[in-house]
């Protein structure tokens, strides 16, 4: 059920009834809008007896959502959800692109800085970087867990940028939740349920990978365990999925970010690193995802990929980085959209002195 309150509804009303439906033992979600509020209302079985709300003061109307994911529908909001941080000049949706860039692993301290002057100076305004991985051989480099938070609280500091992390599980995700601007969920835990509920309780923004053979209604419903515990401010990205194809690591699936538009408000963006595993292959596919209207990519970035405790084979040098970032600025401006400009830093910036 959904329910849409008039243009001029005040908080005051729209307070009243998220009380009344809590009353009635369900859920209230409120969802501002451009124009008005809607508030979703979860925990109801089947269809809702409609007279306890539809009389309230700033009612408009009451809407059945036929959907499974009712918060991630474009039925509880119309318009694209933008989210935003504070004093910060990046943001996911809108018409301005989230570019995410770095390493797979944070390996050392130098190693970070190096990497995020780079991506910094080409126009990146998120630092992406592993302080624990999950890895296919329980002998790979496993990452440097709070270590590798700390240094990427530093890089936040010196350059700006903000920090997008992994948790993997509960004692991680307190972890990264403390240290961190936004929450990433991989592949491996899209239906990691008990997870997906301690990240929509936590405040800070999740960015939620597809799952390596999810369905689009998986992988949405996947967004809806966040939603529905009260954290809103969910990013998805598409990273590929398994097929039989033997020419790249993955299939990277770019039909979906119309697919999600289509359906859902929330915004989406394309890791075209591990959609492809081929260094060679994620400019053109960076390239093609802006084209398709993805809202940002998540670009691993190395500066000394063959000697990379992780994922050396898909991470580009800073200087295809840096000119990526010139293409998709091209390619952004013709769709109307907008990617950062890069910025200059003193030379003392290096390795974080």
């Amino acid at each position: 059920m959904l329910v849409v309150m008039k243009a001029h509804a005040t908080e005051e009303q729209v307070r009243a009834v998220c009380e009344k439906i809590e009353s009635l033992g369900y859920r209230a979600h409120p969802i501002p809008g451009a124009q008005r509020t809607a508030i979703g209302i979860t925990g109801n079985k089947g269809a809702m007896e409609p007279g306890a709300l539809e009389e309230m003061s700033g009612v408009q109307e009451l809407i059945q959502v036929s959907k499974p994911y009712k918060l991630v529908s474009r039925d509880v909001k119309e318009e694209d959800t933008v989210i935003q941080f504070p004093g910060s000049d990046g943001s996911f949706g809108g018409r301005d692109l989230g570019i995410v860039a770095g390493p797979c692993s944070i390996e050392s301290r130098e190693q970070a800085f190096t990497i995020a002057e780079r991506v910094a100076k080409a126009g990146a305004r998120f630092f992406r970087g592993g302080a624990y991985k999950p890895r296919t051989s329980p002998y790979a480099f496993q990452g440097m867990g709070e270590d590798g938070l700390k240094i990427m609280a530093e890089i936040r500091e010196r350059y700006g940028l903000r920090i997008i992390t992994e948790a993997l599980d509960d004692e991680s995700l307190e972890l990264v939740a403390e240290y961190a601007d936004v929450v990433q969920i991989g592949a491996r835990n899209m239906q990691n349920f008990s997870l997906l509920k301690k990240a929509g309780r936590q405040r800070k923004p999740v960015m939620l990978k597809r799952g390596m053979a999810a369905t689009l209604e998986e992988f949405l419903m996947a967004a809806e365990y966040i939603l529905s515990e009260g954290n809103y401010r969910v990013i998805l990205c598409e990273r590929g999925v398994r097929t039989f194809a033997d020419h790249t690591r993955n299939t990277l699936d770019l039909s979906i970010v119309p697919a999600v538009q289509r359906l859902s408000h929330l915004p989406i963006v394309v890791d075209p690193s591990h959609g492809t595993g081929k260094r060679n292959k994620v400019g053109p596919l960076s390239r093609a995802a802006v084209a398709v209207g993805a809202d940002g990519l998540m670009v691993e970035v190395h500066h000394d990929p063959d000697h990379a405790l992780s994922d050396g084979m898909q991470s580009i040098f800073p200087d295809q980085f840096d000119e990526l970032m010139q293409e998709i600025r091209q390619i952004a401006a013709i769709l109307h959209r907008n990617v950062q400009e890069s910025r200059t830093f003193p030379a003392t910036a290096k390795a974080g002195r």
